[in-house]
């Protein structure tokens, strides 16, 4: 059984443990969901923090609607707000609901562009937003770039989404409060782990937070979540810059691991790390068949070649993490299956499977035999014929029909069996390149002789060196043989390929990547069924592999 997903796609703080949190709150839990919740007695915890007075304090369903409530309450048609990009997406979309033209900086990577910033600003710019510790990127602006912004529009809003400021080496939160103008917005859902609350809060100007009061709902914050973030604040701080620590030793690690991984990064202040590759799309889907989810920006401009890795915050998952990598841009091994990968088995296997089955009575099409190989724990095919046979309602031992289908397959003195008209399926030169940079063998369900035999027909056995056959560990979907096949080719990291979804399971439980192939003669089921096993993608051909690891 392969572990659950570890999502480090939506840059949530590091898990911790519920139990205190809901200890603290558990006596007053009647009143907490009976009553409506009233956030002063927060606002005011939070303007001590912060040394400000409590009404520039403002508690909302977390930053995102603060950020909302700034477009609501400023923008709107005739005004314009200057944002570098890329930057938090929502603040677009909030652009668009509410009017507001934006004034878009270019800020891919570096510095803060504070010269474009200030030449972008005119006489109806409502807000001018500095994202920093900025996401997706990492990058941030200096108190130096703060000052000079507020200097430059007096008369327009100075919003800094500080949702990363804890993981930052300088927090801008008190440079910004010296703003004329000022609206600072923090949450609870990153360093403080809590995104599952909702709770984030301004601290601003007097007369700004004001206007943010106005245009917002009645009760925005659950009761509930308000104690569970005020208990946070006051138990768990210590806890949380040990945690926050944790998390910026992971940034620096990664970028080590990716650098070594030949894989460029941006340098981050935040609790995330993003990775420019070729083909993000590609790395999105191996992570996630490797059991971590990463997240892409398809379409988003200056992103188009992203991948951001938030970082979990703890040992276990930062190796699982790091596992992953490891599996996707640098495999000790790539190991194959041999029917349907190496091997063209539709005038062999196929064709014992079916008249094995017409010598007992049975009438087995293609149809029939791709659909057993789909639904899969098919990857034995006398048992497989047997069962199709009995689903026939003939009845038929497995000692029988296994004495008819090997006659077939392996031939008599009087007629050549099946597996002479076995060919390779992929090229002995693509297969060279592969097996001069990684380990390579096979795992399969065939007997050691007819896998020994095809490898010698085919002048392959010195390029697939590493061989696991059925006698040798459990039939897939089992993952014992490719656990096996990468302890014997010395790999703690392996590409499986294989044509159905044992394969895919078994490669998935052995902590391998797994890679589809589609056999001759299969069908888009066949895509979908290896797609939803859980293959990172599925190629047309086996000679397709070469690309992928280049």
């Amino acid at each position: 059984m392969t572990n659950p997903v570890l999502k480090l796609d939506a840059n949530e703080g590091p898990v911790i443990d519920p139990a205190p949190l809901l200890d603290t709150i558990a006596d007053e839990l009647s009143g907490l969901l009976r009553e409506y919740p009233r956030g002063t007695s927060f606002e005011e915890a939070l303007a001590e923090r912060f040394e400000v007075a409590p009404d520039r304090v403002l508690i909302a369903a977390g930053g995102d609607e603060i950020l909302d409530r700034c477009f609501r309450a400023f923008g709107g048609p005739g005004r314009n707000v200057v944002l570098p990009e890329p930057s938090f997406s929502m603040l677009r979309h909030y652009a668009n609901t509410s009017g507001t033209e934006v004034h878009s900086v270019a800020w891919p990577s570096g510095d803060y562009p504070i010269e474009a910033v200030l030449e972008a600003i005119d006489t109806s710019t409502a807000m001018v937003f500095v994202v920093s510790p900025n996401n997706p990127t990492g990058a941030v602006a200096t108190v130096t770039d703060i000052e000079a912004t507020a200097a430059a529009a007096p008369d327009a809003v100075l919003v800094l989404d500080a949702a990363y400021a804890e993981f930052a080496e300088v927090d801008l939160t008190q440079s910004a409060l010296g703003a004329r103008r000022v609206i600072v917005v923090r949450t609870f859902s990153k360093a403080w782990s809590l995104a599952g609350c909702r709770v984030g809060y301004a601290i601003g100007s007097t007369n700004e937070l004001d206007a943010l009061r106005r245009v917002a709902s009645p009760y925005p914050v659950s009761r509930v979540s308000l104690a569970l973030a005020r208990a946070r604040l006051e138990r768990d701080a210590e806890q949380v810059a040990v945690g926050v620590e944790r998390v910026q030793l992971e940034v620096r690690a990664l970028q080590t691991l990716l650098a070594e991984l030949g894989v460029e990064t941006q340098p981050s202040q935040a609790n995330f790390v993003l990775l420019r590759v070729p083909d993000p799309n590609w790395v999105r889907d191996a992570m996630l068949a490797c059991g971590v989810a990463v997240r892409t920006f398809p379409g988003a401009p200056m992103l188009e070649d992203a991948v951001r890795i938030s970082c979990p915050g703890n040992a276990t998952d930062f190796e699982r993490l790091t596992r992953a990598l490891r599996t996707v841009f640098r495999p000790d091994a790539v190991l194959f299956d041999v029917d349907g990968v190496l091997a063209d088995v539709s005038q062999s296997y196929r064709v014992a499977i079916r008249e094995t089955a017409r010598d007992f009575g049975a009438a087995i099409d293609d149809v029939a035999v791709n659909a057993a190989k789909v639904a899969g724990n098919a990857n034995d095919d006398w048992q497989l014929t047997t069962t199709l046979i009995r689903e026939a309602g003939i009845d038929a031992s497995l000692e029988d029909v296994t004495a008819r289908f090997e006659e077939l397959y392996q031939g008599t003195d009087e007629k050549a069996g099946l597996c002479e008209r076995e060919s390779l399926m992929i090229s002995r030169d693509a297969l060279r390149r592969i097996a001069d940079r990684f380990r390579t063998g096979i795992v399969t369900g065939r007997p050691q002789a007819d896998a020994a035999r095809f490898l010698e027909r085919t002048e392959t056995a010195a390029l697939l060196p590493t061989v696991v056959c059925r006698e040798d560990a459990p039939l897939k979907p089992n993952p014992a043989s490719v656990r096996l096949a990468m302890t014997k080719a010395s790999a703690e990291t392996a590409w499986f390929v294989g044509d159905t979804p044992d394969d895919v399971v078994a490669a998935r439980g052995a902590g391998a990547l797994p890679i589809g192939v589609l056999p001759p003669g299969a069908g888009e089921e066949l895509r979908a069924a290896l797609l939803g096993a859980g293959a990172a993608t599925v190629l047309e051909t086996t000679d397709q592999i070469q690309e992928l690891l280049r």
